[in-house]
């Protein structure tokens, strides 16, 4: 399946920093299930999307939407049982990932593409020191002798603003704030300069501040470093000020894909129109919040047509019949719903 939203790829070059320009990452009809006892989930159903250097991609959607599930494919950290990639492609510099043995998979970890976890407690380990974590990728996979990874390990603490990070190196997770914690792991993504960087939910479980201070740190080191990233959240607020392009999902799909000022201003899908309203507002003080209700469907059972229809108030009878396909309905943007004309059209 062709990507129907994008411009042409840039022509070949270096951008500022000497990295290809162009597209890096290319997710093309991605598919995947989870086996389980109680029968199969249709986990992914059709995901495609792209990412271009220097860009940033947000991804949006509900618990269980298929965004986190779609990154760790990607990384080949899929658990494998019970996920089972169905179809679909996932490229890197044009070349099919999926295709590739895991020690060619192990090669692009990390200095091709890396990712931040959720919770960074979970992801750092507890025995070892945060330095020692970051020295390690150093002294496996450039060869660098201790003192050396340990120096570099020091600079990477500074470069994400960890106040005094050689007297921080040798500290273990648990002595260091979230807000700390989630600057190590961002300083251990970056450690061998990925061109693609995802971020899996970065500001979960911190407070206002440290989300804001956070996101503007990994903006400040994408245009330094001219990675492609894809900031994965259920936060509308969060990507505004950073995101260039929108994918919502729902369902394991894309469900709607455009210009973060386009879909802000006119959303093309009722799911994106609920997740904005449901978005609170200082003008409205004192009114009830809205709310999407109803449910996301069990991936086991997903609905006839639209897999939105059951809780979409603009839901007709063609609906319930037909599952609309992610055309486009705009320069450079796309809706998988059979009224978005009428969406975005509207006064």
């Amino acid at each position: 399946m062709s990507d129907i939203l994008v411009s042409e790829q840039s022509a070949p070059g270096s951008g500022g920093s000497g990295r290809p320009s162009g597209r890096l990452l290319e997710v093309d009809d991605l598919r995947v299930e989870f086996r389980t006892r109680d029968g199969v989930a249709k986990v992914i159903n059709g995901v495609t999307y792209h990412v271009d250097a220097g860009e940033t991609l947000a991804v949006l959607g509900e618990s269980g939407s298929g965004k986190s599930v779609t990154a760790q494919t990607i990384m080949g950290i899929l658990d494998t049982p019970p996920g089972f990639v169905t179809g679909g492609q996932v490229r890197f510099h044009g070349k099919d990932m999926l295709r590739m043995s895991a020690e060619e998979r192990r090669r692009i970890r990390g200095e091709g593409i890396a990712m931040i976890f959720q919770d960074a407690l979970s992801a750092l380990n507890p025995v070892f020191t945060v330095g020692f974590q970051i020295a390690e990728q150093f002294r496996v996979r450039r060869g660098l002798g201790r003192a050396e990874a340990k120096k570099r390990a020091i600079e990477m603490l500074d470069q994400v603003k960890i106040p005094n990070a050689k007297g921080r190196y040798n500290n273990y997770p648990h002595q260091f704030s979230g807000g700390m914690r989630q600057r190590a792991m961002i300083a251990m993504s970056l450690a061998l300069d990925p061109e693609v960087l995802i971020a899996d939910e970065p500001t979960t479980a911190l407070d206002v501040t440290v989300q804001a201070q956070i996101m503007d740190l990994l903006a400040e080191l994408q245009r330094e470093r001219q990675m492609g990233m894809i900031l994965i959240t259920h936060d509308l607020g969060v990507v505004a000020d950073v995101a260039d392009r929108i994918a919502v999902m729902y369902a394991g799909r894309i469900v709607e894909e455009a210009d973060v000022y386009d879909l802000y201003a006119k959303p093309a899908h009722p799911y994106t129109l609920g997740l904005i309203d449901s978005i609170p507002r200082l003008d409205e003080k004192g009114q009830q919040l809205r709310t999407i209700k109803g449910l996301p469907p069990n991936l086991m059972n997903i609905p006839p047509g639209c897999p939105f229809n059951p809780r979409c108030p603009m839901a007709q009878p063609v609906c319930r019949e037909k599952v609309p396909p992610l055309l486009q309905v705009g320069p450079a943007r796309a809706s998988a719903c059979h009224f978005a004309e009428e969406l975005v059209n509207r006064v």
